[in-house]
């Protein structure tokens, strides 16, 4: 929410507030309702450095929720108030949450993609009791050590990355019996996925030869790929994050070794930049823009309309979660905050374009949804720049749970 008025222009603004109501009163009129009052949504992510392109696309699929929803007459009769800002890092990020709770009075936190930014976030919400919809972060650590009561995950974790990807790698026969060498971004999010892949390899025979901490803004990879050669690996692992994937693998493809890539971390934004060509291994996603369900179909043709670009998976999951967030609204009639959390806690179930519904576990507070590996289309059938990869079907399979590939109760250190 853009700040256009000076202090004394607000105290003025709100002292003739406070005479027509006072007015109002005094001729028997109603006072002003404070329930027409804009539903205000603060919204973290980042919108530079190595996420900030992923960010971009967030924040547009979350704006262009908010103004679907405010033309269809808003919520409860409410308009939805977004005020949006780039959270920059772990420490900016904590003290815009706190500002946006304290001055800008909003009612629920939303967004963010940096684990560690969102693990400040998430810790702000607690202090302050106010909800915090995570939208975008995958550390498993969020949903285990460090949960709390007010915040929600949407995005896959990183166990159900690790083992969604993990499966097909099975299927292609590259874990049993090989010798993988790991690269790994120094961050929470990276340290949780080297952790959950460390434990797949093993599980599946697999070992693990190197796994070299990457710092978040290194750019060159040569000593990396020079490490590699000499270390000459049956397979190749990323646990990089942002753009660091999309660096790496045509750092990779420049380089000209011939192992194997997989990874279990790559949006399709950083898929796309890498380039046909450049990419290949086996990957895992949330969402896809190929998706042939109808609502993730309307969609894609309303955002690429508007936004004359395909959505990415961050564009879909901003707008699911707002939808989220509304549909509990309307259905508890109310913006209190203990009567969301009992709605999600209910574990009701969300249409997020997908085949099948969604919902959130009452004790961990993560959404249970379809996942997807992908791969990379042979070359030469791609019809565009962005046609590129081969998206496999969902995991789970339509007659298993939702949570088979999901951290259970006994192994999450989750104390609400």
């Amino acid at each position: 929410m853009e700040q256009t008025q000076d202090k004394g222009t607000q105290r003025r603004t709100l002292l003739k507030a406070g005479a027509l109501v006072a007015g109002g009163a005094a001729l028997g009129l109603p006072a002003l309702a404070q329930g027409n009052e804009p539903i205000r949504i603060g919204h973290l992510t980042p919108l530079t450095g190595f996420l900030g392109a992923l960010g971009d696309y967030a924040t547009q699929g979350i704006k262009m929720a908010v103004e679907e929803v405010n033309a269809a007459g808003g919520v409860n009769g409410r308009k939805i108030e977004l005020i949006s800002e780039d959270s920059v890092n772990p420490q900016t990020a904590s003290s815009k949450a706190q500002r946006m709770i304290e001055r800008d009075k909003v009612l629920v936190l939303m967004g963010e993609i940096n684990s560690a930014s969102a693990l400040t976030i998430s810790q702000v919400a607690a202090r302050n009791k106010t909800m915090f919809m995570s939208i975008g972060a995958r550390s498993d650590a969020l949903r285990g050590k460090d949960c709390n009561r007010y915040t929600f995950h949407v995005d896959i974790p990183v166990t159900v990355m690790v083992n969604a990807a993990g499966e097909a790698l099975l299927r292609e026969g590259l874990v049993k019996g090989k010798k993988i060498y790991a690269l790994t971004s120094d961050y929470l999010f990276g340290h949780d996925l080297s952790r959950a892949a460390k434990r797949f390899f093993t599980a599946n025979g697999g070992t693990v030869i190197g796994d070299e901490l990457v710092p978040t803004d290194l750019t060159d990879f040569s000593s990396q790929m020079i490490k590699i050669r000499q270390a000459r690996p049956d397979l190749i692992a990323t646990n990089l994050g942002g753009n660091q994937v999309t660096n790496f693998v045509k750092q990779y493809a420049e380089f000209g070794l011939q192992i194997p890539v997989a990874g279990f971390n790559l949006n399709t934004a950083d898929a796309w930049a890498a380039g046909e060509g450049n990419l290949g291994g086996i990957w895992p996603t949330v969402w896809h823009h190929e998706l042939k369900t109808p609502g993730s179909v309307a969609f894609v043709e309303r955002f690429t309309k508007k936004y004359n670009r395909l959505p990415e998976n961050h564009a879909w999951i901003e707008y699911v979660s707002l939808m989220m967030l509304v549909q509990a609204m309307k259905e508890t009639k109310s913006t209190d905050t203990d009567k969301l959390i009992a709605y999600f806690e209910s574990e009701a179930q969300f249409d997020i374009l997908k085949a099948r519904k969604a919902y959130f576990r009452s004790w961990d507070h993560q959404l249970m949804q379809e996942a997807y590996p992908f791969t990379v289309k042979p070359k030469g059938q791609a019809k565009h720049k962005q046609d590129f990869l081969q998206f496999g079907e969902a995991v789970p399979a339509a007659n298993e749970p939702l949570e088979k590939l999901a951290p259970p109760k006994s192994e999450s250190a989750c104390k609400m």
